[in-house]
């Protein structure tokens, strides 16, 4: 079994509204906050089960205010429109890195 990419750098570009993250691996990826905010991984946002997921929209400015570490396996991000529930684990942000470029 091989091991998973691993993040080696996260950096919250408030200026440029984008997160920077690079993996062990070699592979990195900026995600705007608006992808991060509309694809929360919260059930708020994806529902709480298959053909539930909302529509966000109106966050093309949004903001990062903080982001916490949760344990060695995510990421809690808080965002200046008050959304903070949702974990973003290292693989689901390699996803959004993925389908973002």
């Amino acid at each position: 079994m091989t091991a998973r990419p691993w993040p080696v750098k996260l950096d919250f570009d408030r200026a440029g509204r984008a997160l920077h993250i690079a993996y062990d691996d070699g592979a990195a990826f900026t995600i705007p906050f608006q992808t991060l905010r509309v694809e929360s991984p919260s059930a708020e946002v994806q529902g709480h089960g298959p053909g539930q997921k909302v529509t966000v929209t109106g966050k093309e400015n949004v903001g990062v205010r903080e982001a916490n570490p949760v344990g060695r396996y995510a990421v809690q991000i808080v965002f200046d429109d008050g959304h903070d529930s949702g974990l973003f684990t290292w693989d689901y942000l390699r996803e959004l890195g993925e389908r973002n470029t």
